[in-house]
C-alpha cells in the first residue's frame, strides 16, 4: 500500500513496522510516520489524509482497539481547551479525512501514550504506532459540550476489508467521479457554514425546528442548536440559491430526513412522508421568513417516483 500523492505518502513507510515507538512528534516526521507536528491530522483536501494521531483531545471520541471513533479539528479554543465553536467537514485536517474516505485511502494511526489532562494536552510516554485504517464513515452530529463535530469510523485494515473508493456525499449522483463528489460535497459544507442567510434563519425560528418543533437545549445556560437545511440543494448540479426563501431550519433528525427525501415539502407548505406521500405536519412559518413554492418543487422533483 505505497501509495503516493504529492509530498503526502499513504502506507506503512519502509522500516516501520505496526507497533514502533517513537519518543516525540520529531522522530514521527522523521521516519514519515506522521508529517505534521502539533495537529492531529496529517493531509490537505487536496490530497487527502495520511495519518492521524490519537490524543484524548475530545470527549467523545472513543478507541475500541480495530475501531475507532475520531473527532476531528476545529472548534476548539487553545486556550481553554474547550469547545466554542462548531466543526465543519471543510476544516482542513475534516476535509482531507473525507477525500481519504472518497479515495481509499489508508490512513496511518499513531496514539499518544500517556497524555496529560487539561489546557494542554502532551504524550508524556511517547507514542506507537498502530498501522494502518479505513476511513469507512463520517458523520455530524452534536457532541457533548454542545457543538456540531465532524466524527469518522476508522475499521483497522485486514486482507478482508481492504480499502475502496466510495460516495461520501449522501446527495451526490452518479454523473460524477467519487473524488469530484467529495470536493463539491465539501465546498457546500462550506458555503452553508458560512452563509449569513443560514444565521439569520435559525435566529428567526430561535432555532427551533419547523417540522417538530423541537429545540434542543445543549448548555446549562440554555444555548439552543439548530441546522439550517436548503430546500433546493446549492452549488452543482442543483443550482438552489443561497437566500432565505430557499433555507429551513430544522433539527438533526429533521434534516437528515429533508435532505435525503424522506421528508418534502408541498405547494401549500405541509409536510409529508417522501416514501408515502401522506400528510406529517404543517411546516412552523415566522413573519419575516417566506418560503419559495418554486424550491420545494424542485426539491420534490428530485425524489420523484420515490413513493410506496
Amino acid at each position: 500500500m505505497g501509495e503516493r500523492s504529492s509530498s503526502i505518502a499513504f502506507g506503512t513507510p519502509d522500516g516501520v513496522t505496526e507497533g514502533d515507538w517513537f519518543k516525540g512528534h520529531a522522530e514521527l516526521h522523521a521516519k514519515g510516520v506522521h508529517r505534521f507536528s502539533g495537529r492531529g491530522i496529517s493531509g490537505v483536501e487536496k490530497t487527502g489524509a495520511d495519518s492521524i494521531v490519537l490524543s484524548g483531545g475530545y470527549v467523545d471520541d472513543r478507541d475500541e482497539g480495530d475501531v475507532i471513533i475520531y473527532t476531528g479539528e476545529g472548534g476548539r479554543d487553545r486556550d481553554s481547551g474547550r469547545m466554542v465553536a462548531d466543526q465543519s467537514v471543510g476544516e482542513r485536517g475534516n476535509a482531507a479525512l473525507v477525500v481519504s474516505q472518497a479515495m481509499g485511502y489508508p490512513v496511518r494511526v499513531i496514539e499518544g501514550l500517556g497524555v496529560t489532562t487539561g489546557k494542554r494536552r502532551r504524550a508524556t510516554k511517547g507514542y506507537v504506532y498502530r498501522g494502518l485504517f479505513r476511513v469507512a464513515d463520517h458523520w455530524l452530529m452534536v457532541g457533548q459540550e454542545g457543538f456540531r463535530i465532524c466524527q469518522f469510523k476508522l475499521l483497522k485494515i485486514t486482507s478482508e476489508q481492504l480499502p475502496h473508493p466510495q460516495s461520501v456525499d449522501p446527495l451526490a449522483g452518479a454523473e460524477t467521479t467519487f473524488e469530484e463528489q467529495a470536493r463539491r460535497y465539501i465546498s457546500q459544507d462550506r458555503l452553508v457554514r458560512d452563509s449569513k442567510v443560514v444565521s439569520d434563519v435559525k435566529k428567526l425560528h430561535n432555532n427551533t425546528c419547523q417540522i417538530c418543533s423541537s429545540r434542543l437545549i445543549v448548555s446549562p445556560e440554555g444555548e439552543a442548536y439548530s441546522e439550517a437545511a436548503h430546500i433546493q440543494a446549492v452549488g452543482k448540479p442543483h443550482f438552489g440559491d443561497d437566500r432565505i426563501e430557499n433555507v429551513l431550519c430544522l433539527c438533526p433528525n429533521c434534516h437528515a430526513l429533508f435532505d435525503r427525501g424522506a421528508l418534502q415539502l408541498t405547494d401549500e407548505l405541509n409536510v409529508i412522508d417522501g416514501l408515502t406521500g401522506q400528510f406529517r405536519a404543517a411546516l412552523a412559518r415566522v413573519k419575516g421568513h417566506n418560503i419559495g413554492v418554486e424550491f420545494a418543487r424542485k426539491h420534490r422533483e428530485r425524489w420523484a417516483g420515490r413513493l410506496l
